[in-house]
Parts: C-alpha cells; sequence; structure tokens
C-alpha cells in the first residue's frame, strides 16, 4: 500500500511540473485575457413551446403592438440543434472603458455613448453604448473579430449546453441585470458565475454585438451546422429591439447577454435579441467583446498530447501516460476528452 502511495505521488509531483513548465512553454499561444473553446460539437437554441391562441379578435393597431419582438412570440431559440465549430479564442472581459480608451487615443475614434456618464465610464466598467461597427472597428484595432453567434453561445454554456454560464438553474447572485445595481459592475465582477470556458458576464451587466445579422427563423433553415455565420442577409424587422419604439423597421444585428437593465429572461445563455447595428444606446447597455480563430499549433499539439497518452496507456505504462497528457491539459485544461482520458487513467492506476 505504501508502496502504491509513493508511485501516485511521484506522478502527481511529476504531473504538476510538466503541467507548469508547458503552460509556461505554451503561455504565447493563448494570448493574455482570452480563454480556449476547443474544436467540437455543441448544442444551440432550446425547444420551445408556442403559446396557445387566446382566440381573441385581434384589430390592426393590437397587432402592431404585438408584432414579434420576444423569444416568446418569435420562436426564435428554437429548435435545438447541434453545431460544430473549429477552436477559437474568445475574450474573458467584456471590453472594458480602459482599452477602448487606448482605442480611441490611438485611432481618433469617436467616443461612445455615455463616455461622460458618471456612473458608467468608470476604467474598469465595461464600456457601454457602442454600435455595431464600433464593436468591429475596435475588434479589428486589436487583430480580433466580433464572435458569430454560435461561437457567443458554445463559450456561454459550455459543453453541456447549460442555461446560464454556471449551469441550468437561475442565480440572481451571479449576475447583473434588472437594475439590482445602480449601473455596470467591473468586468471581472462575478467570479462565481463565470463559464465553463472561464468568460465572466456573459450573463448581464451589457448586451455583447456579436457578428451575426438577425433572423427570427434562421435556427429553423440552417444551412450548415459547420461554422455557421447567420444568414446571409438580414431579414426586415419590425420592431428595434427596444420597448419603446416597436414600429421602427430594418435590418438588425444579434445582440447577446443580457444587461444591467434588462429583465431576467434575457440573462439566460439561450436567449436571442437584436438592434440596429446604428444604434449605440439601447438599453443604456450596448457593449461587446471579441473572438480570435485559434492558431492551428494550438490543436495539433493537444492532439499529439492525446494520441501519446493513447500509445502509453495501450503498453498500460499509466504513469507516463498522466504525465503525457498533462501536457495537453496544460494547454487546455477544459477539454472534454483530455478530461476523459484522465479519469481513465486514474482509474486504471487504482486496480490492484
Amino acid at each position: 500500500m505504501n508502496r502504491y502511495r509513493a508511485l501516485v505521488t511521484a506522478v502527481v509531483v511529476a504531473g504538476v511540473a510538466i503541467f507548469s513548465g508547458a503552460s509556461q512553454a505554451e503561455e504565447s499561444l493563448i494570448p493574455k485575457e482570452m480563454v480556449y473553446v476547443g474544436h467540437g460539437p455543441s448544442v444551440m437554441g432550446i425547444d420551445k413551446v408556442r403559446p396557445p391562441d387566446s382566440g381573441k379578435k385581434s384589430y390592426l393597431s393590437s397587432k402592431r403592438m404585438k408584432m414579434p419582438w420576444s423569444a416568446e412570440a418569435l420562436q426564435d431559440e428554437s429548435p435545438a440543434h447541434t453545431v460544430v465549430l473549429d477552436s477559437y479564442l474568445m475574450d474573458t472581459y467584456e471590453v472594458s472603458n480602459k482599452d477602448y480608451g487606448q482605442f480611441i487615443k490611438a485611432k481618433g475614434h469617436p467616443a461612445p455613448a455615455y463616455w461622460d456618464d458618471p456612473r458608467l465610464n468608470k476604467a474598469e466598467q465595461p464600456v457601454a453604448g457602442v454600435n455595431w461597427g464600433d464593436a468591429q472597428a475596435f475588434c479589428q484595432y486589436r487583430d480580433k473579430r466580433l464572435p458569430t453567434e454560435a461561437e457567443w453561445e458554445k463559450a456561454a454554456r459550455g459543453p453541456k449546453a447549460s442555461l446560464y454560464p454556471w449551469g441550468n438553474e437561475f442565480d440572481a447572485a451571479k449576475t447583473n441585470y434588472g437594475k439590482n445595481h445602480e449601473a455596470t459592475m467591473p468586468v471581472n465582477a462575478y467570479p462565481e458565475g463565470v463559464s465553463y470556458y472561464g468568460a465572466y458576464n456573459m450573463a448581464g451587466n451589457v448586451f455583447e454585438w456579436v457578428a451575426d445579422w438577425y433572423d427570427p427563423r434562421y435556427y429553423g433553415k440552417l444551412e450548415t451546422p459547420v461554422n455557421p455565420t447567420g444568414p446571409a442577409k438580414a431579414v426586415w424587422m419590425g420592431g428595434t429591439g427596444t420597448y419603446v419604439d416597436r414600429l421602427t423597421v430594418g435590418e438588425k444585428r444579434v445582440i447577446r447577454g443580457g444587461s444591467w437593465i434588462a429583465p431576467e429572461g434575457t440573462v439566460k445563455a439561450t436567449h436571442r435579441f437584436w438592434n440596429d447595428p446604428l444604434n449605440n444606446s439601447y438599453g443604456v447597455g450596448l457593449g461587446f467583446r471579441c473572438a480570435k480563430t485559434a492558431p492551428p499549433e494550438i490543436e495539433q499539439q493537444i492532439r499529439d498530447s492525446y494520441i501519446a497518452t493513447l500509445v502509453d496507456m495501450g503498453r498500460e505504462r499509466f504513469p507516463e501516460a498522466l504525465q503525457t497528457l498533462s501536457r495537453g491539459l496544460a494547454i487546455d485544461p477544459k477539454s472534454v476528452e483530455l478530461l476523459e482520458l484522465r479519469s481513465q487513467i486514474e482509474q486504471s492506476m487504482k486496480r490492484p
């Protein structure tokens, strides 16, 4: 028994040492303040039941005021479907006023709405009051891009397709929504509410622009489940996405994640909403985060670690397999495949 414990201890120590060394070696592959989301399938959307028709006579005026602007009316979150995404990188935090201020200074870009609002303009708060073009320009300035809607949702829901970044049950203590606070919170607030991959505030704080045009029926006519980028053309929508001007029409971009003044339903990770790409003021909470296609070297090194681990396991060299696997986990500690493999190795090492 003591001999077994000594072996396990030696393996753990060696694994930690390799993990640390690999982390330093691979640090440059994953930029600071970005999280890695590995290649693979994920569930997008959720199946919803359409509310029953009341049977009451509907007049033209009431029809206009009941034009589809909510997920319940549009059924725009369904059907649930599986998409397959290449690996990518996502900003850990929403873009802050500090970072956006550097962009303004470097590029002479116009300041966003609320830039002078003392409630919203602290350095550590997310920038609020940017339109889609502003967000896109900032991401390009940082050699990044806006995430697709599919990328945003996978980063928010994780491999188990959770309804919220932290799980399937709503928890008001893990998000800033519904005017529970007087303004936005710092971009690193709510560490207990981070997503599986480590992204902060993907529920609440500010709505986040994504790259896609909005089509309420897009999920039902998805042309490809591989790296979907949204509809090729926007649909002509009734309503701006605000709860005030419901009759303005136009082409919309998708916004995600809810905001500090939006109701509880908007912070669900499946919730879809939209806004005019030129609008910068809806909800005092139009912000964003950036994404980036992952360098192929990351996936290659993870794959090499996985294959080498399988070889060690096939030879029943379990301590060596654990060490080899740690190199891949140093790069992607959230990899479902690598974590499952580690569990198998640990079970094998416990056998007499």
